[in-house]
């Protein structure tokens, strides 16, 4: 069984059992159970159900494990050549580390 659940404005397939790693949930301790009701598309055995545009009454309950996870830096360079324009920035994401407990469709 999974789900394709809206969290944060991205997509994940979400299956029991699993990880997923999304941005970060600031008002969230470790340990919290958190739920997700923008779920687009849930299968069972051989049924699929679609939403237009969500699957009614189904949801996704997942249990935070670590609230701040950083992710690996990422380098923004920027250069105009011949114009002595150079930046250089570092950018580190801010995710949360949750475990998908059950997909209620």
């Amino acid at each position: 069984m999974y789900a394709i659940v809206e969290i944060q404005g991205q997509q994940f397939k979400a299956e029991p059992e699993k990880f997923l790693y999304v941005h970060y949930l600031g008002d969230v301790k470790e340990g919290d159970k958190v739920e997700f009701d923008r779920v687009f598309l849930t299968q069972a055995d051989e049924t699929v159900k679609v939403g237009a545009p969500t699957v009614d009454g189904a949801k996704v309950v997942c249990e935070v494990l670590t609230p701040l996870v950083k992710g690996e830096k990422v380098i923004v360079f920027k250069k105009k050549r011949r114009k002595g324009y150079r930046r250089k920035n570092g950018h580190r994401q801010y995710f949360t580390k949750v475990l998908v407990k059950e997909v209620v469709a």
